[in-house]
């Protein structure tokens, strides 16, 4: 019985093979390659993070349309920088948009990375634009200058993004405290245009890109202007800090400040990690170099960028991946 079952089966294996062989008859189809998700970590709704996410975004999925690759990537809206680090160390997101300054800390284990040490298996894929350390204040509030501040009312920013800590850190070169002001909030980005407008706020702080949502409907909808971030206490803060450079925000750009205002900012850069795949690195970073026109038109943050430039402000070690288009492209030896 046991010979008669393995002997049909044999002749029936032969026999497929047979035809399979036969000519005219179209090869057997392989199994269509299963989509690789990632997931982007941007800020707020009213920031640029979350346009710019949804931009590159955007321009990964046109590849995969022209089905270069096979990764559908998805934004989601975060706490911004310090929360898209935690969340790519614990693995919850693929990619995040984080402040330069805080992939350093995050790199060295330095600042708010102090207690989970340093992070080695970070990634840079490339940077994004410029931002700028831009306080927001009533016309009314009696705030020229930064150094006005103490005895106002302060939004310190939300507890654990980049916006905060950057304006903490700033404190800590002055010498102050929330205590400092008469009031200290902890309000997020799409609620400080509000607060500001409903005379709730003096002033508040957004290290971001220009334009911008929050800061236009301040200028708006009440009085209100950007002023300036100078100073010699501003001027030891980014001597020791390298990744704040200069920043200039035009004027004319909002309504209520005519001239250029001086600050200081650093890049927004896109991070991932080591368990990255390759490929995966790769086929982003060239979604967004061979698309970078098309990307520029996609948000007016992005129209200063260029090829040379999206590789500066990176603490942590490039991506393979990026690296391999960089040397394709020519951007690196």
């Amino acid at each position: 019985m046991v010979k008669s079952f393995t002997l049909k089966h044999v002749v029936g294996a032969l026999a497929l093979g047979a035809l399979l062989a036969l000519p005219g008859l179209p090869p057997a189809q392989a199994a269509p390659a299963a989509q690789e998700f990632v997931t982007l970590g941007t800020g707020g709704v009213t920031g640029v993070y979350y346009p710019v996410g949804g931009a590159i975004c955007r321009l990964v999925d046109k590849g995969r349309r022209a089905k270069e690759h096979n990764i559908r990537c998805t934004v989601e809206s975060t706490g911004a920088s310090v929360f898209n680090v935690n969340a790519i160390r614990s693995g919850d997101l693929s990619l995040g948009i984080v402040q330069s300054d805080t992939q350093h800390y995050a790199f060295t284990g330095t600042e708010q990375f102090k207690e989970a040490g340093p992070d080695k298996d970070l990634r840079a894929l490339f940077s994004l634009q410029s931002e700028a350390f831009t306080l927001v204040v009533r016309d009314d509030a009696g705030i020229r200058t930064f150094d006005d501040l103490p005895g106002k009312r302060m939004n310190l920013g939300d507890p654990g993004s980049g916006n905060r800590n950057t304006l903490e850190l700033l404190m800590k070169e002055y010498g102050w405290t929330p205590s400092t002001y008469k009031l200290a909030t902890d309000l997020k980005p799409a609620e400080m245009a509000g607060a500001l407008c409903d005379n709730k706020i003096d002033a508040y702080v957004y290290v971001v890109g220009h334009p911008n949502g929050s800061i236009q409907e301040a200028a708006n909808t009440c009085g209100s202007h950007v002023a300036p971030v100078t100073g010699p206490k501003v001027s030891a803060f980014m001597k020791k800090n390298a990744f704040y450079p200069e920043a200039v925000i035009p004027g004319g750009m909002y309504k209520g400040t005519d001239q250029d205002v001086k600050t200081f900012g650093p890049r927004a850069t896109l991070l991932t990690s080591a368990s990255l795949s390759e490929d995966m690195a790769y086929e982003i970073t060239k979604a967004v170099f061979t698309n970078l026109d098309e990307f520029k038109k996609l948000h007016p943050a992005l129209e200063g960028l260029t090829p040379e430039n999206m590789l500066e402000g990176n603490s942590a070690p490039y991506h393979p991946g990026a690296l391999k288009y960089f040397k394709e492209a020519g951007l690196l030896k």
